[in-house]
């Protein structure tokens, strides 16, 4: 073998080998996501409750 090639097998065996070590060993610092949920109003809410009643009494006027 000629000495370029022991010098390129020799520098991927110690790339490949050793431990992989990337930043440090505390905790990472991670800015939280605020999500702002808007309300919303509506009155299918009045109208259901309202609809409901309605459709509960029906049967006791009988």
């Amino acid at each position: 073998m000629n000495k370029t090639t022991i010098m390129a097998a020799i520098l991927a065996t110690a790339t490949f080998t050793s431990g992989a070590m990337a930043g440090s060993l505390a905790d990472p610092v991670v800015e939280p996501i605020v999500i702002i949920d808007e309300a919303t109003s509506s009155s299918s809410g009045t109208a259901l409750v309202v609809a409901l009643a309605i459709l509960f009494t029906l049967p006791a006027l009988d």
